[in-house]
């Protein structure tokens, strides 16, 4: 894995020209076929996964359970996972010019929600691509690069960290 992205970012696969991926519209909402029990006491959340082919040839993807991680909190403990409620690609063509979108629902402690990590592994034409990594939080601005806007908490979060590495790093 190389340097992580900040949700909302783009990543490229050198691999296949033209396919890229990005994690974005990390949210607090309510999952549509209602909670699950097992996150009893715990905040549901959103985020969407969308996979962009602007190459010249078609690719097959799957992005399925097992090929995504949620980890919140400073800790980077695992999010609870609602299988019943996500939306996922399987074995889905993108032609060129278009898009394919999964809708991941999540839940984790409240407290722990600045903080959320995102470990997205697609598979194109039953190949695994490489891991990317996103790091975002719920409450943050996406976008937003200017960490004197930001709260306090936003200030110090890992997003706002990683943001100011890539600044720094495209300045340089």
């Amino acid at each position: 894995m190389h340097e992580p992205n900040v949700v909302g970012d783009w990543q490229e696969y050198d691999e296949h020209a033209g396919l890229r991926v990005r994690v974005h519209g990390v949210e607090r909402a309510e999952p549509p076929r209602g909670r699950d029990d097992a996150a009893e006491g715990l905040t549901y959340f959103r985020c969407r996964v969308t996979v962009e082919n602007r190459g010249g040839e078609h690719f097959g993807i799957h992005l399925e359970d097992g090929q995504m991680d949620i980890r919140v909190g400073p800790d980077g403990e695992s999010a609870f996972l609602d299988w019943r409620n996500s939306q996922f690609i399987e074995g889905y063509d993108v032609y060129p010019l278009r898009r394919a979108t999964a809708v991941l629902f999540a839940a984790g402690p409240d407290a722990s929600l600045p903080r959320v990590d995102i470990q997205i592994q697609l598979k194109v034409d039953d190949e695994w691509t490489d891991r990317y990594l996103w790091v975002g939080g719920i409450d943050l601005y996406e976008g937003s690069a200017d960490a004197a806007a930001r709260s306090d908490l936003a200030r110090d979060s890992l997003a706002c960290q990683v943001s100011n590495f890539l600044r720094g790093e495209a300045g340089s």
